[in-house]
């Protein structure tokens, strides 16, 4: 049965939590810490020296990963990952990522407070680079953990024209070594991560804990609208080829989409921008950036094809040309479900309740679902409110994750072989 944490494990969550956002860019809103930023820089001292101090023994890798060792007695078994990030978006909040570094933290600590020496190698990560970012790539750490970082990767180009393989040089990071990942390279047993949910279900369930089930796939798409320049005050609207109206319609045609998705889907339009700046003048070049998500991936793959021939014959009925961009961020991830029963198990010894419970945000457990049966848990965000500001959750409820963590580790790692 659940026990209430220790004042301890309160006060080191809360410190952590106080001290990590500390770092920050203060001329940005919120707690923002953005990848390869100087914020950013001076807070991974901290996480190493805080994994330093829970007794891990500390590297970090080629990719930028920060990476805790807690060693196991049988250094031949595959280890046990957990772990998340610790930047934010801009504008961000302070608990996105951060509960799951803090939360692995603390749980390496409560293992060898107790007495218990695992099997496996425990390994924790601070993952470089988790949230989107001006390079349009997100989970950075992961993905050259996963093998999955390209070369086509790091010749994306931000807005100042700065290659992605710039900014890691700039960093400190040799670029030709982002794939040089040792520790992701060995047999993995499984990899767990704790997470905020970043959503209203637990807290409107009243649940203080969620098991994952899968995480969304994202498709994005640019659409650019070709219409004509003419003078606003001189043109009737009959005669116009209005490449702003075509993309007011298309924004809408993306919301529709996401309100008649059958299951867990949701479609949003993120920015709009005008080639012409002048007031005076129809719109003849407009781009629209959107985004689709959802864990069906039946209707994720349709969903494509639909938007493309609703918005393009909207369009045409305007008189305006448009030309589709699609890119993949993801595909739907599923958990692996003997994880999720392993994380079940754990949270019912507790005696707590939960629910089981997709994530409509991308996280690293996605690339690591690559080298290990992966699964999350989440907790309650106040709310429903993440990368603002105003994200919430309480240092009671991540004491709660964390318990819920320790239980999984151990269970996970008296299993002889990985969990399907």
């Amino acid at each position: 049965m659940s026990q209430a944490p220790s004042r301890e494990t309160l006060d080191r969550l809360d410190t952590g939590v106080t001290e990590l956002s500390a770092f920050h860019d203060g001329d940005r809103p919120g707690w923002t810490r953005e990848v390869f930023s100087e914020p950013y820089r001076a807070s991974r001292d901290w996480t190493a020296a805080r994994m330093r101090d829970a007794g891990l023994e500390v590297h970090v890798d080629a990719a930028g990963n920060i990476v805790g060792r807690l060693p196991g007695t049988e250094q031949s078994a595959p280890a046990l990952v957990t772990g998340s990030h610790t930047d934010t978006v801009d504008g961000g909040g302070r608990f996105d990522g951060i509960v799951g570094v803090l939360g692995s933290i603390e749980a390496a600590r409560l293992l060898q407070e107790s007495g218990t020496r695992l099997r496996r190698d425990l390994v924790v990560v601070d993952f470089l680079g988790e949230e989107s970012n001006v390079f349009g790539l997100s989970c950075l750490g992961s993905r050259s953990a996963a093998q999955e970082l390209t070369s086509a990767d790091l010749d994306r180009r931000d807005y100042r024209g700065v290659t992605l393989g710039q900014a890691y040089a700039d960093y400190g990071l040799e670029p030709s070594r982002l794939l040089d990942v040792p520790w992701a390279k060995r047999p993995l047993h499984a990899f767990v991560e704790l997470h905020i949910e970043q959503g209203p279900t637990l807290e409107k369930r009243g649940l203080p804990l969620g098991v994952v089930t899968a995480i969304t796939g994202i498709e994005r798409f640019v659409a650019t609208f070709a219409g004509a320049a003419d003078h606003a005050g001189t043109t009737s609207m009959d005669d116009r080829r209005d490449a702003m109206v075509a993309a007011a319609e298309a924004v809408l045609a993306v919301r529709s989409e996401g309100c008649g998705a059958p299951t867990h889907g949701v479609a949003t339009s993120t920015r709009v921008e005008s080639e012409s700046r002048s007031p005076n003048v129809v719109p003849s070049l407009v781009r629209m950036y959107s985004e689709v998500r959802s864990v069906d991936p039946a209707w994720l793959s349709g969903v494509k094809g639909r938007l493309t021939a609703e918005i393009a014959a909207k369009a045409a009925a305007l008189g305006v040309d448009v030309g589709f961009e699609w890119s993949t961020d993801n595909a739907v991830v599923q958990a692996a479900p003997g994880v999720q029963d392993v994380a079940g198990a754990a949270v019912d010894a507790l005696g707590l309740p939960w629910m089981p419970i997709p994530s409509g945000a991308t996280h690293d457990a996605v690339h690591m679902a690559d080298l290990a049966p992966m699964g999350m848990i989440f907790i309650p965000s106040k709310g429903g409110k993440s990368h603002c500001p105003e994200e919430w959750s309480s240092t009671a409820d991540i004491a709660t994750g964390v318990d819920a963590l320790v239980g999984t580790l151990r269970r996970l790692d008296a299993l002889d072989s990985r969990p399907s």
